[in-house]
Formats: structure tokens, sequence, C-alpha cells
């Protein structure tokens, strides 16, 4: 079997994005800085401590000096190991073994002061990309071969002290999404055991830009309690390219080859958070975050005539994530960092779960440490160990048995390494 590239480094001008499979639940990319790794991103919407905060709780720019730079970037190994367990598929009887692979996300963000009160910023990332890819014979072929999203958000921020204790912000969000699903397709040769085996391979490749917008609030009840309220809004994508057929038959390849399009609307979130220093030595954070990912109920593939080519049934649920993280302050130069996260899924049973995204609750286990060799630097290194318990698909289509049905169990986990590096200027 191939390996899944389950992320990639993507060079861009003016520093980079990254797009790939998401550690958090769903595929949405926590991993926007790799500093909040440490905590499980525990806090993140109300630590403000490097200009990430631009992603996270826009309002936060205001605790940052007249100018500060953040750049990082997050390792993911990820692991995905299929065991059939009475597939039915025709002749299809490939195996899948780990799906996983290393793999790299990069962020950047950069906020500088108007005056004391006004702050500007810009950050670049991917908050949503998965990549699954599996070899042509594998017993799920049907349903999937290769499946991969990415998106690239530019985010221009501007955050506001209202006065000690409040501060507000907002940005825009322009939004590039781009899709590429293979599969295999058609209904040649002959019906082999009640399914058809097709030698012909389908390839939708779709991409669209749009916009949305996050809001978010920071409010200093003291000087050791901070709270955090953040909200990213939906973006509605219309995703339209083609859906290219090749194989054996061509009269085939050339009927079913035309332009398409589907319709996607990401899925909104909202973060409370909080920090409380209990001494000069010990820091609690905790987050609580919520993510509509019910927008995303089935992903129709529509041929330009308008005729339905492809039905993904997501029937995704909306989900809730909580995090805890504490912070030691070693001593002057070096802050120790822990965290431990419950991170639910949005796939609801075994029935819905998809081979392009065989997800499953995740329990975040992570540490991390900060080293500030300056006054105007910091070093963020992390570590976390996501346990994702057995992940059990039962996925056979009605509407279309020629895919055929498969069933199996996953065992998978994640390994998330990163490094941030901060500085003012």
């Amino acid at each position: 079997m191939r390996k899944t590239t389950l992320a990639r480094i993507l060079p861009v001008a003016m520093l980079a994005l990254g797009s790939g499979s998401a550690a958090a639940a769903g595929f949405q990319l926590l991993e926007q800085n790799a500093s909040g790794i440490g905590n499980a991103y525990a806090g993140s919407a109300a630590v403000a401590e490097n200009a990430s905060t631009i992603y996270f709780n826009p309002a936060g720019m205001t605790q940052l000096q007249a100018r500060e730079l953040s750049v990082g970037l997050s390792l993911v190994r990820p692991s995905f190991k299929f065991t059939d367990q009475g597939s039915d598929a025709g002749v299809l009887s490939g195996g899948a073994q780990d799906a996983g692979d290393w793999a790299a996300l990069p962020n950047a963000y950069l906020s500088w002061s108007l005056n004391e009160d006004v702050y500007l910023g810009i950050g670049l990332g991917a908050p949503f990309g998965l990549i699954t890819e599996y070899n042509r014979d594998w017993v799920g072929s049907a349903h999937s071969i290769k499946f991969d999203i990415k998106t690239y958000n530019i985010n221009p921020s501007i955050a506001w002290r209202v006065n000690e204790k409040v501060s507000l912000g907002f940005g825009l969000n322009w939004q590039r999404m781009e899709a590429e699903y293979v599969r295999r397709a058609g209904i040649y040769p002959a019906p082999i055991a009640g399914r058809p085996l097709s030698t012909s391979f389908a390839t939708l490749d779709a991409d669209d830009d749009s916009w949305g917008w996050n809001v978010g609030a920071l409010f200093s009840v003291s000087e050791a309690t901070k709270f955090g309220v953040s909200y990213r809004s939906t973006v509605k994508h219309k995703l339209e390219g083609s859906l290219s057929v090749d194989g054996p038959v061509p009269a085939f390849n050339a009927a079913a080859t035309s332009g398409a399009y589907a319709d996607v609307e990401l899925p909104d979130t909202f973060i409370l958070s909080a920090t409380h220093r209990l001494d000069p030595k010990w820091e609690l954070l905790g987050d609580l975050s919520w993510t509509g990912w019910s927008s995303i109920d089935k992903v129709d593939i529509n041929r330009s005539s308008g005729t339905l080519a492809q039905r993904l049934d997501t029937d995704f649920q909306d989900t809730w994530r909580v995090a805890v993280g504490a912070n030691y302050q070693l001593n002057d130069a070096w802050k120790l960092k822990f965290g431990l996260a419950y991170d639910e899924t949005p796939v609801k049973n075994a029935e819905k779960r998809l081979t392009s995204l065989p997800d499953n609750d995740r329990i975040w286990f992570s540490f991390g440490g900060q080293w500030k060799p300056t006054r105007a630097s910091t070093l963020d290194l992390g570590a976390a160990y996501l346990y994702v318990d057995d992940t059990r698909i039962n996925n056979g289509s009605a509407a279309d048995p020629s895919k055929g049905l498969v069933k199996g169990e996953y065992d998978s986990s994640v390994v998330i390494l990163g490094a941030q590096y901060s500085m003012s200027f």
C-alpha cells in the first residue's frame, strides 16, 4: 500500500502556508501555532503569548509588544492501521497497513501597534486539511483511493484596547479551498458476485476562493486572571472544476468526463478560554470549544449539467473539545508546559464513517518547554501524543452497491512535534 501523506509543506511568498491531515477531530487543523502544543491548546483564546493570537483571538494583540513576529512548524505523524473484518467488494481484496507518515504544517504571523490602543496584524495558515491515499486495488478503492483537501487562509486583523480590562478584535479571512478525490468508477467489466468491478478511475479536481470573518474579546479580570472568547464564521465554498475518467473503454471515459461542482460549508468555531496565575511559578489554563460540523450534512458532486455524479453521506454532528493545561516557571529563561484534552469526532457511527476520513474521538497528552534566550525572543518546543480509540467502519452504500461494503477496524494514533520562534522588534 502507498503511504498516506497526511500533510505537506507548501512554500508560499511572504512566508509559508501548509495543509494536511488534521490532528484535531474531523479535518480541522488546530496547529495554527506550535507554542500551544505543550498545553494541548488549553487557554488558546486567552493566553496571547505571541502574534499567533491573531488566529485564536485577535483581541489578544493588545497584550503584545509594539511589533511582533511569530513563525512556527509542526511535524505530525499519524498512524492508521486498517484490519479487514468482512468487507464485501467483489474480487477486490487488497489490504491496508499503516497509512500514515511524517508531515509538516507551517504558520506565520505579524502584529504591530498603530498606537497604544490599536493594533493591526496578519496571519497565514491552513485551518482545514486532509490527505488520505490508498493503493488502487485495496478493498475500499470504490469508496476512495485518494482524498485531498487543502485550505489556505490569509487573516488580516485589528484589535482595540477599550480600557485596561477589555480588548476587542476583528478579522477577515480570505480562504482558498482545493479538493482532489479519486476512486474506482463505472460498471466495466460485467458484475462479479453482484457487484461490478471497475477498471476505470474517476478523479474530481475542484477549487474555490471565499471569505469569512472572526471576532474575539479578551477580559483582564485581574493581574492574575484573563478570560478570552472568540468566534470564527463558517466559510461557504462552491468548488468548481472537472470530473475526469480514465480506463480501458474510451467511449465510457468520454461519456463520464465533464465539468463538476460541489458545495461545502466549512464549520464555524467558538472558543471560551481562561488563564489564571496561582503564584510566581504556576499558571493554569482551560479551554472549551465548539465546532459546527453539522454544516457538512452531505457533499453532492454534481456534473455541470446538474446531474448527481457522487454523494458523500457525511451526516456530521457538532462537536465539543475540552482542554486543561499548566505552566511551571522553572527559572527566568525556562517555562515548562503540560496539557490534556478530549476531542470529540463529528462522525456519528461506523456506518457513517468514510474511508477518506477514518476519524474517531481522541485524547491529547501534551508537554513542552519555552526558552527565552533574550527579552525580545522566545522559542517554544512542544510534543503531543493523541490516543485514538479503536475505530470501526461498516460503510456500504445502498444507493450505490457497486462501491461494495468496507467493514473493519482502524488502529490509530497521532504524534505531534512543534517549534515556534517569536520575537519583538
